[in-house]
This record gives C-alpha cells, sequence and structure tokens, in this order.
C-alpha cells in the first residue's frame, strides 16, 4: 500500500491514507486476521502482544492512523485503524471500509473485532456489518471490568449463540485470554466462510440499517444482563474535577508542570554524570587511541573527537531525560487522563473553527510531528484537517525539550522545569493565535462542530505497557541520534574543516574562517533584533532545520574547534553559550534566551515534518506552513527580547 498524493483531481486534504506500517509479516500464502474496532478499543496493544511488536499505543481514541502488519503463528496480523462501522466519515476510517470489503479477493481471511463490553450495543453493529460479507469472524470481549462497575453481566457462550460466531474474554493490557484466541482463531479458519445473510441483497439501505439494530438488539438481550442500576463510577466522579469548564485547564496546566518539574530536577544528576563520561574518560580514551597508533592531530581525530563524540555525546546526555519524560507520559496515558484534555480544550478548538477530537492529534505533536501529521486523518472535514497538519509544527516535540531544558538550566537554574513548562504553554498559545490568523482569514466560512468523544475509563497503569511505550519512544529517540545526527554531524564537521578564507589547510581552519562559519556570519544580522546575532547561536538553527537535536550537538562541535582566547578559560558548553549570548544581546542574557527559545518553537520543526505534511497536505500548502512558521518565530522572538530587555 502506499500513500496517494495530491493531485489536481484530488485536492488537498483528501488524500487517500493507504499506509501500511510494516514490521514482519508471515511470509507468502499465510492466512491473513485483521484486529478492527472502535478507535480506544485495546486493538494496537492486543496487536503488540500476539507480535511482540512495538506500535504506538494509548488511552486516548485516534492512536492507530495507519495499517500495521505482522506475525502471529504462522498468520500474517493486521492492526487497521478505529471505526464504529463501515460507514466511513473520515479518512482513516475510509482505509479500514476498504481493506475489509472493497475488493473479496484481496480481504482478510478471518476478522477480530474488538468489543466493549460496557458498551455491547454499539460494537456489535460492526460486527453486524463485517458478518453480511461472508467473513470469517471473532469477537473478543474488552473492558469487561468496566461493564461489571456498570452492573452488567456478560453471557459469552450465549451472545456467541446469538451471533453465530466464536465470543471470548480478553484484557489486551495483562495478556488474559490469549491462547484461547489464539485456539479460536485457528478452529475459525479451519472452517469455511460464512453464507450471507437473508438481507444483504435488500435495496433498501434503511430495510438493512433497521434489521441491523433489530439483530444488535436481540444479541445484547440474549448475551447480556443489566441490572439498569446507573453506578456512579471512580471514572465519573474524577471527572466532575478533571473535565471542570474552570478547574479542568487549571489541573490539566497542574499536571504537565508537574511533569516538567520533576523531569528537569530528577534527571539533572544524571545528565551531569553522562556529560562527564563523553567529555572525560571516553575522549581521554579516544585521544590516546589515536595517539596510540599515530593519528594524533589528524582529521580523522578530529572527526571523531570533536565530531562524533562531541555532538553525539552531548545529545546522549539527555537520553535520562528523555526516558524519565517518556515514563511519566505513559503513565498519564495509560491511565485515560490524557484523554480529557480534548475535552478541557474543547472551547478552544472551537474558537478556530476545529472540533475538540482535533486535540489528539496536537497531543501527538507534542511527543512528534511526524505521526501528528498523518493522525490528521481522524478528522472527518478535509479543511479540519488541512487546518490541523498546519497547526501541528507549532507544538513543542519532544527534540525541541532538549533544548529547552540545557537553555533553561542555564540560564533560569533551578526555575528550569518553570520554563520548559512554559514553552509548552506558549505552544498552546501559537496554535491558537495561528489558528484564529488563519480561521479569519482562509477559512471564514468554515463553522464549529460539537466535540463527540469516549471517553475512555480511569485505569492503574501497568508495568509492563508503560515500559512498552517509554522505550518505544526512547528508542525512537535513540535511531534519530544514532542516525540523522551522526550524518549531521559529519557534514557540520566538514564545512568547519573547509576554510572559506586565509591560506589554512584542511581541517586546520579556525571556525569561523571556516565554510561554515561564513555562512553562519551571512545570516547572523537578521537576528540582531532578537538579541542572538552570533554565528555560533544562528548557525545551531540552521542545522536544528534538519532536526532539532542537531542544535546542541552543533553548538558543541563548534566550541569543541573553537580555540579561547590565550590565558582564557575554555568553560563548559553553557558557560560558553551564557558568554555568546550576554554579548551579543548587549547584557541582556535572559531575554536574548528566551527569544531564542520561541523561535526554536516557532519555526520549521524538522525535514521529516515537512516530508509527512508534504506527503498529507501537497507542496503548495506545506510552502505555505513554512513561511507562516518562519514569520511567526521571527516576529515573535523580536518582539520577546525588545521588551524583555527593558525589564532584564
Amino acid at each position: 500500500m502506499a500513500t496517494d498524493a495530491p493531485t489536481a483531481n484530488k485536492p488537498a486534504g483528501l488524500v487517500t491514507c493507504h499506509c501500511a506500517v510494516a514490521n514482519t509479516s508471515a511470509g507468502a500464502g499465510a492466512p491473513v486476521v485483521a484486529l478492527i474496532g472502535a478507535p480506544n478499543s485495546g486493538k494496537s496493544t492486543l496487536f503488540n502482544a500476539l507480535t511482540g511488536a512495538r506500535i504506538t499505543v494509548g488511552n486516548w481514541p485516534g492512536t492507530t492512523v495507519e495499517v500495521s502488519r505482522g506475525a502471529w503463528s504462522g498468520r500474517t496480523l493486521l492492526d487497521l485503524p478505529g471505526a464504529y462501522s463501515l460507514d466511513p466519515l473520515s479518512p482513516d476510517e475510509e482505509l479500514t471500509r476498504d481493506l475489509l470489503i472493497a475488493d473479496p479477493d484481496d480481504r482478510p481471511d478471518l476478522v477480530i473485532v474488538l468489543a466493549d463490553a460496557a458498551h455491547l450495543a454499539r460494537s456489535l453493529y460492526l460486527v453486524s456489518q463485517v458478518r453480511e460479507n461472508r467473513q470469517r469472524v471473532i469477537v473478543a470481549l474488552t473492558m469487561l471490568d468496566v461493564a461489571a462497575r456498570h452492573g452488567i453481566a456478560i453471557d459469552a457462550v450465549a451472545l456467541s449463540a446469538s451471533l453465530g460466531c466464536p465470543v471470548l474474554a480478553l484484557d489486551p493490557r495483562r495478556r488474559a485470554g490469549l491462547p484461547q484466541l489464539d485456539a479460536a482463531v485457528a478452529a475459525a479458519l479451519g472452517e469455511p466462510e460464512p453464507r450471507r445473510r437473508r438481507h444483504d441483497c435488500c435495496a433498501d439501505e434503511l430495510a438493512k440499517a433497521d434489521e441491523r439494530f433489530t439483530w444488535v438488539a436481540d444479541a445484547v438481550q440474549a448475551g447480556s444482563d443489566d441490572s439498569g442500576q446507573e453506578r456512579q463510577t471512580l471514572s465519573d466522579r474524577i471527572d466532575r474535577v478533571a473535565t471542570a469548564r474552570v478547574l479542568g485547564p487549571l489541573l490539566f496546566l497542574g499536571v504537565m508542570w508537574l511533569v516538567f518539574q520533576i523531569t528537569t530536577t530528577v534527571a539533572a544528576p544524571m545528565q551531569d554524570f553522562f556529560d562527564s563520561l563523553f567529555s572525560g574518560p571516553v575522549t581521554d580514551a579516544a585521544l590516546a587511541g589515536f595517539t596510540a597508533v599515530g593519528l594524533q592531530g589528524s582529521w580523522v581525530e578530529g572527526l571523531v573527537v570533536n565530531g562524533l563524540i562531541a555532538g553525539v555525546g552531548m545529545v546522549l546526555t539527555f537520553v535520562p531525560l528523555m526516558a524519565l519524560m517518556f515514563v511519566l507520559l505513559a503513565i498519564l496515558e495509560d491511565s485515560g487522563y490524557l484523554a480529557r484534555a480534548a475535552v478541557v480544550t474543547d472551547r478552544l478548538m472551537r474558537a478556530i473553527g476545529l472540533p475538540g477530537k482535533a486535540f489528539l492529534p496536537l497531543v501527538v505533536g507534542f511527543g512528534c510531528n511526524v505521526p501528528a501529521i498523518s493522525a490528521t486523518r481522524i478528522l472527518s472535514d478535509s479543511r479540519q484537517r488541512l487546518l490541523t497538519a498546519l497547526l501541528v509544527p507549532f507544538t513543542s516535540c519532544t527534540a525541541r525539550l532538549t533544548v529547552f531544558v540545557l537553555l533553561g538550566t542555564v540560564f533560569f537554574g533551578q526555575w528550569a522545569g518553570t520554563v520548559v513548562f512554559a514553552m509548552y504553554v506558549a505552544s498552546i498559545l501559537l496554535v491558537v493565535g495561528v489558528g484564529l490568523l488563519l480561521r479569519r482569514t482562509l477559512w471564514r466560512a468554515m463553522g464549529a462542530e460539537p466535540l463527540v468523544i469516549d471517553l475512555p475509563p480511569y485505569q492503574l497503569p501497568t508495568l509492563r505497557l508503560t515500559a512498552s511505550v517509554a522505550w518505544t519512544r526512547l528508542a525512537g529517540f535513540l535511531r534519530t541520534a544514532s542516525g540523522i545526527i551522526v550524518v549531521t554531524v559529519c557534514a557540520v564537521w566538514l564545512l568547519q574543516s573547509v576554510p572559506a578564507h586565509g591560506t589554512a589547510a584542511f581541517g586546520e581552519v579556525a571556525v569561523e574562517d571556516s565554510v561554515y562559519g561564513a555562512a553562519a556570519q551571512a545570516i547572523t544580522p537578521v537576528f540582531a533584533p532578537a538579541g542572538f546575532a552570533q554565528w555560533q547561536t544562528t548557525s545551531a538553527l540552521v542545522v536544528g532545520f534538519v532536526a532539532k537535536e542537531a542544535v546542541i550537538s552543533s553548538w558543541a562541535q563548534t566550541y569543541a574547534l573553537e580555540e579561547p582566547e590565550e590565558g582564557a578559560d575554555p568553560g563548559s558548553l553553557g558557560e560558553r553559550i551564557m558568554a555568546d549570548f550576554t554579548e551579543s544581546s548587549g547584557g541582556h542574557p535572559i531575554p536574548a534566551a528566551l527569544a531564542f527559545m520561541i523561535f526554536l518553537l516557532a519555526y520549521t520543526p524538522c525535514v521529516a515534518t515537512l516530508a509527512a505534511q508534504w506527503r498529507e497536505i501537497g507542496g503548495r500548502w506545506t510552502v505555505f506552513g513554512i513561511a507562516i512558521q518562519l514569520a511567526a518565530a521571527w516576529g515573535l522572538a523580536v518582539l520577546v527580547f525588545q521588551v524583555g530587555s527593558l525589564w532584564w
């Protein structure tokens, strides 16, 4: 499957999302089993448990917007985007419908429908539609504990008899019931495909729908017993505060402030340890090794010591911080709390013409902008998808977090956590502000929609799932550090080794006289009104266009190569950054640092995000987005410095 690019006959924002995230497969000829169900039904968690894969999971709707493929007991398992029915309202639901029924010769051999036992009737409507297409079906009941708290008892045997297909209980989070599911799938694949139900040939769609609802009602009556007593659950009581009009947003901001405060405080000693490790023993060992083989002072030594160790090593010092951040966010996700963010921000979303559901891709963007762009497919309106895709780059991804923490620690000390939290608040304000601007200029006719979303019940996070989610995200960060960052570091080292003027040889030129330094000095005057017109600083922003993690590595490389003045202490990376900001700002380093952080927040995230935007909304809108990002970044940075320098 491949994503269709926008064409003249297919406007941007209506891109067909036939994408696949291939992990492994069972090989040609293996039976194909598909997982389907409503959003947030546990499909991705079950997929990971069955295949050992590590795809993104989260306790909120819309986690899956692509098709994941994996091998399970000699079968190929597909995880399809969530859908309430086979009547699609958004591109991701359309993809699920097409893969199940569009091509009878290329559809799955068996479909596992995950059904929420607490909302059985709603889940069984999807079962009804799948059964109409002569497909083997197994119904996997989840949320049985939630159903019990609501006074609902499920009789799986009676329900199976009524539905005409196997029904069994599962708990994907705790991996309960997986052997029984394996056996049921093996048995079902040995059976012939079922015959069509008798209303399949009806021409009247209303008649079909009426018969489906009747069929569902009969099945629910046969397979469940509802005591009829409305019980107020713990989730209901918590949501009285968590989703309240005033207390809800305040609680959300307080929780996120606590996350950043814990992250910056607890991770600081571990960061110092790794910093000392790379700048001390690792560097000394590398220098000793090159001396032993007679390569001291060579370009190879410069590449390894001043390039890879200084650059990549500095990025890797943030691994403890990122790991702690991912653990805390995974706990909030698995508990069900982050899904409430869509509710508490609904009024802000509607103000810019977006449904509260649009906050879900934006939440993903605070982790990484690339999957957030793909997650816009959960929105039904093409204009809403386009607007959300243009706003996602203003969400502060974890790559920016590393730079925020470094600058926060250097310039604000014990207040670093609060400053980092302020950057995330500024990110939300940027999304709202730019959204309002676009709404009132380009999309004035776009109306707001009421928020319709399933809020998952609160639950105790499990150690296995929390660790799995945190490791998946940390591994992605490490892959970036070991991939694109290494390439970027090598490219920066090469540019810093080539003389732009003067008579110095390759690898012996002063950084400011290199091609890298000359190019940085050419654009530096543009940032004079923002207070950071120092070529070492502006060059880092250019490198950051590739990946924001590279900002720190480029700083580390530049200062590792740059010779201090005679008799001066070279100082740490933080001290040299402080000195440059103080000089370029005319003695106002704090507002200059804030201006730099605002610019970093608002300008283009990375080339991977641009590629994702190009795929989803087309080249014209992607270029338009870059223009908005650069204009907003420069304008806000200048404003912050000019106003801030009046006080600091």
